[in-house]
């Protein structure tokens, strides 16, 4: 990036590209089209700020298949990790077979990280470790999706969530070390059940999930200005997130420190030696 605007006037000292803690991921297509001309102007503007995108809902699977090779490359050029989102659990319907055309077609199309999501299934824990070894096999980097919630993801219902219950945030946390210990890259925890689809938000949850995995083991899902703000303050400029590509602006200027609501202004701060 050439020098910012207004350099002059100094902002929280954030660590550079490529991180390992204070990650933001952003959403591809999914609640709304993004192709290249609208991802260039995204990354055009801010991709200092923007380390990964992630496309959602198996959306690539509609799309011309050089298209999703020229997003991706775009990506790449801006230094952004390219990921598949949360498809893995609709293939794995199909066999073995489905599960290795899936992942060699990944890798051909330039995607770095593979979603192994489980949000609305039963997987046992051997088998999504298989998955998360060979994925690491393969030299892409495996991301176990995460959560408390039986039922994540898709947009389902508050009510609906609730009739399924939740687990322990212990379970997370044990089936989360076995991945890492497997070797994934980082592990994606679901706001539903945390922060998204509840009627008090399970902050303990949060808690006891960083103190049993480490920050920078886990990106929580935040596509929410008031979850996002919450995380910041709580955990500083360098808690990784997942958020909307809409919200990328917002997000960094609150991880910077030039901007914020009442409760969040001035509160953001880094501290780095010379």
């Amino acid at each position: 990036m050439t020098e910012r605007a207004f350099s002059s006037i100094p902002i929280n000292s954030r660590s550079t590209k490529p991180r390992s803690q204070g990650i933001t991921e952003i959403r591809g297509p999914y609640y709304t089209v993004l192709g290249p001309r609208y991802l260039e102007d995204v990354l055009e503007t801010m991709h200092p700020y923007v380390d990964g995108v992630k496309y959602a809902g198996g959306s690539f699977a509609l799309m011309p298949r050089d298209t999703v090779r020229e997003i991706n490359d775009l990506a790449h050029r801006y230094g952004a990790y390219i990921s598949t989102g949360g498809w893995i659990e609709y293939v794995l319907r199909y066999g073995t077979g489905a599960v290795d055309t899936y992942l060699g077609e990944a890798q051909a199309l330039g995607f770095d990280v593979i979603e192994l999501s489980t949000g609305f299934i039963s997987l046992p824990q051997d088998d999504l470790l298989r998955l998360v070894r060979k994925v690491a096999a393969m030299g892409l980097k495996a991301k176990p999706e995460l959560g408390i919630q039986f039922g994540a993801g898709g947009d389902t219902p508050a009510a609906e969530l609730a009739a399924e219950g939740t687990r322990d945030a212990q379970w997370v946390i044990g089936r989360g070390k076995a991945c890492l210990d497997a070797g994934a890259h980082i592990l994606m925890i679901e706001s539903e059940g945390i922060t998204e689809d509840v009627a008090e938000w399970r902050t303990d949850v949060a808690a006891r999930i960083i103190e049993g995995l480490g920050m920078e083991n886990v990106m929580f899902e935040a596509a929410d200005p008031k979850v996002f703000e919450w995380y910041v303050k709580t955990y500083g400029a360098e808690v990784n997130l997942f958020v909307d590509h809409s919200q990328i602006v917002q997000l960094e200027c609150l991880r910077s420190g030039i901007w914020g609501t009442k409760s969040s202004w001035g509160r953001v701060l880094t501290y780095r030696e010379e």
